[in-house]
């Protein structure tokens, strides 16, 4: 019998104050993010045994957990986000000055100031929502809803029905106003996302996904972080919408969609720096809360539709990022540009998606080490992915196997269908989309 309590997903705004955090009964702990005026800060974890937790021990965690956004963003140098573990070179020009961050008058106050500032539409321009579906309609249904309030309404909102012959999905948006409806028959998450960019309109596609609900600042967030002109691709922070069953924990402690609270700039210092190794464009961030510029399809390409879900499986949002990298432009993680995601919440749908998505991270190596000859992407495949198996494994036996080593297993068994996934494609697609 399972022993497994869930987490209670907190969402603590800090200008309503600091509560005490009571003992329920029936819940593992709180995972708790903290914000200032919709401004996501930091998270904690807070587990039954430390409860009940007073104001005052609740306030030190929090202060922790957001001191390096607010050191990042009010202070010139010393905070910046790590872009990877690959990267060992970036630049960092002094250690974190704490005494100037605690000499800071009001930072909290400053850093709404900060981000205050009203969206330049004349620079941002217009922006185009794509969500590709394949019969979910009760999920569509609620990410819908949370495009529909928007605080920055995008110029319009395109639902890619990749299932029409059920005829679920037309019915639902034919109910909703304002949402436009296409039909995409030929299977895969790819192909369903380059019809959305043929029908688009707007200066920028912003890419979310039916299992998604999104804040009501995303779009605003979005466009703010596009007004440097090297960016071509925005990601942004990917929430837990809940954490109710052990797939869904063990999901989150995978950290597949965590990639942190403070900014951070993909440029040519990052590429080259780790392109020897295999370029990290996995942490760059994911498909579920993604855009990009349109002119950026015309200068790359694509997606492309041996990736993604429906195909290889995964790493159709990644390998655009690697081609926009590759090419000399920008990408941007913006976490105040804020969804939140339902993970699977079945243990054997989150096996089947870590086998897709390893399937498809392989396919998307080989893809990108023909398309630019890079050997760091088969360093990756042969030798760091290898070796990273092998340390999870012994990891896992010296613990004693728990429901992460089928995690395992279907991430190994989907490295190998990638290899083999690709050679049986690689001739039937040759770069046709591109």
């Amino acid at each position: 019998m399972s022993t497994f309590k869930p987490w209670k997903v907190l969402h603590l705004e800090l200008s309503e104050g600091i509560p005490v955090l009571p003992l329920e009964p029936g819940i593992h702990g709180f995972f708790i993010v903290f914000w200032w005026h919709g401004i996501p800060l930091g998270q904690e974890e807070i587990a039954a045994d430390q409860l009940p937790m007073p104001t005052a021990q609740l306030a030190n965690l929090a202060v922790q957990a957001i001191t390096p956004v607010l050191g990042d963003q009010l202070l010139p140098q010393g905070f910046e986000a790590p872009l990877s573990e690959y990267f060992m070179h970036q630049p960092q020009a002094t250690s974190p000055n704490f005494l100037s961050l605690l000499a800071l008058e009001h930072p909290l106050r400053k850093l709404q100031e900060h981000w205050s500032s009203p969206v330049d539409d004349s620079v941002c321009q217009t922006v185009s929502v794509v969500i590709c579906t394949q019969g979910r309609t009760e999920q569509l249904a609620q990410c819908l809803h949370s495009l529909q309030n928007l605080s920055h309404p995008p110029q319009e909102i395109i639902v890619v029905d990749n299932l029409p012959s059920k005829d679920k999905t037309r019915q639902l948006v034919s109910q909703m106003s304002g949402i436009g409806y296409i039909s995409e028959p030929r299977p895969g998450l790819s192909a369903a996302r380059n019809t959305g960019i043929r029908h688009s309109t707007g200066n920028i596609v912003a890419f979310t996904d039916d299992d998604v609900v999104v804040h009501p600042d995303w779009i605003a967030r979005l466009q703010q972080s596009f007004q440097n002109h090297r960016v071509m691709a925005v990601t942004g922070l990917v929430l837990p919408a809940e954490l109710e069953t052990e797939s869904q924990l063990i999901f989150e402690d995978l950290e597949i969609f965590s990639f942190g609270y403070r900014p951070k700039t993909f440029d040519q210092k990052f590429f080259q720096a780790t392109k020897h190794q295999g370029v990290p464009v996995w942490r760059i961030g994911a498909g579920a809360n993604m855009a990009f510029r349109r002119q950026v399809f015309e200068l790359v390409g694509n997606f492309d539709e041996r990736l993604g879900a429906g195909a290889s499986g995964c790493s159709e949002d990644s390998e655009l990022f690697y081609r926009v990298l590759a090419e000399g432009w920008t990408c941007r993680y913006e976490p105040t540009a804020v969804v939140y995601h339902y993970h699977r919440r079945e243990l054997d749908d989150l096996r089947q998606q870590m086998y897709q998505y390893m399937r498809g991270h392989v396919v998307a190596l080989l893809v990108q080490f023909a398309r630019y000859k890079h050997w760091g992407n088969l360093r990756r495949l042969f030798l760091s992915l290898p070796r990273l198996y092998t340390r999870l494994f012994l990891v896992d036996l010296l613990k004693g196997f728990e429901p992460r080593r089928s995690m395992l297993l279907a991430q190994v068994l989907g490295c190998l269908a990638g290899v083999k996934f690709y050679l049986q494609n690689r001739i039937r697609f040759q770069d046709r989309q591109l």
